[in-house]
């Protein structure tokens, strides 16, 4: 390994697999060699690399490409947590995610890994109080990869969404660590109150595909929510519901559901 790769594996080692693949794959396909180029090999770091993911996919006549990358690499320069959820949320994927055999894989492919990098944009817009920038990426973040995301929600690291189609997470909704869930999940409210009325869903939380999870309610940390089941009221830890309206059917099964991806009741 050249000298500058080996110090750049031990000071990030995710941004350094990446790029290895990334160079790999430009062997593989010289087809999109000049999209990964573009992409990630010339980029000095993954928050630059998102920076230009980001602008390149939500560009549009109202927004264009050099505007969302100068947000974007604000975002990533005044806040380092960004950095790194986006490799805690891209290890996730990997871990979790059997269609996932790389890592340049959510970065360069994945809806859901970009949709959440871009929401998490987003939401520093709105806690730095730039409103109506935050709300033209919630916009673009739909319309671009059908996942919305209220910029106001708060959403932890380690968080995998499958396929991430028709996915709705509202306003007040708070989303622990290592959450894992898949495509047309509702986190919303129950009508038109206002104030704190979403969701709040605990660390290591698996909720199956088509699950609905509405009103101010608490969901317990490690706790598996079946496909298609709708969630009206608090849950208790450890454990799996499922239906409509929801109820305990048993226990979780195991110590990290969202981490497992079991989704087998009875165990």
């Amino acid at each position: 390994m050249p000298e500058a790769q080996h110090k750049l594996a031990k000071l990030d080692p995710v941004w350094a697999r990446i790029r290895e693949e990334a160079q790999q794959a430009v062997v593989d396909e010289p087809l999109i060699g000049g999209v990964l180029h573009n992409s990630l090999l010339h980029h000095s770091t993954i928050e630059r690399a998102l920076a230009f993911r980001f602008s390149l996919k939500l560009c549009s006549p109202e927004l264009s490409e050099q505007i969302l990358r100068e947000i974007a690499e604000e975002a990533y320069g005044t806040d380092p947590w960004l950095g790194e959820a986006a490799r805690a949320d891209l290890v996730a994927v990997y871990d979790r995610d059997p269609a996932c055999t790389r890592f340049l894989q959510p970065i360069m492919f994945f809806k859901g890994y970009q949709a959440v990098q871009a929401y998490r944009v987003g939401h520093w817009l709105w806690q730095q109080r730039r409103r109506d920038l935050a709300y033209l990426v919630q916009m673009r973040v739909s319309e671009v990869f059908g996942v919305d995301i209220h910029p106001a929600a708060r959403i932890g690291k380690g968080i995998m969404i499958d396929h991430a189609h028709s996915i709705v997470i509202g306003e007040t909704a708070v989303v622990g660590d290592n959450v894992s869930m898949l495509h047309s999940v509702t986190l919303g409210g129950t009508g038109k109150e206002h104030d704190d009325r979403h969701p709040k869903i605990g660390d290591g939380v698996l909720i199956g595909a088509g699950a609905k999870v509405l009103g101010n309610i608490k969901i317990g940390a490690c706790t598996r929510i079946a496909a298609g089941s709708v969630v009206l009221a608090d849950v208790p830890p450890c454990k799996t519901v499922a239906g409509v309206p929801a109820r305990i059917v048993g226990e979780a099964g195991c110590d990290q559901p969202a981490l497992s991806m079991d989704q087998l009741l009875g165990k």
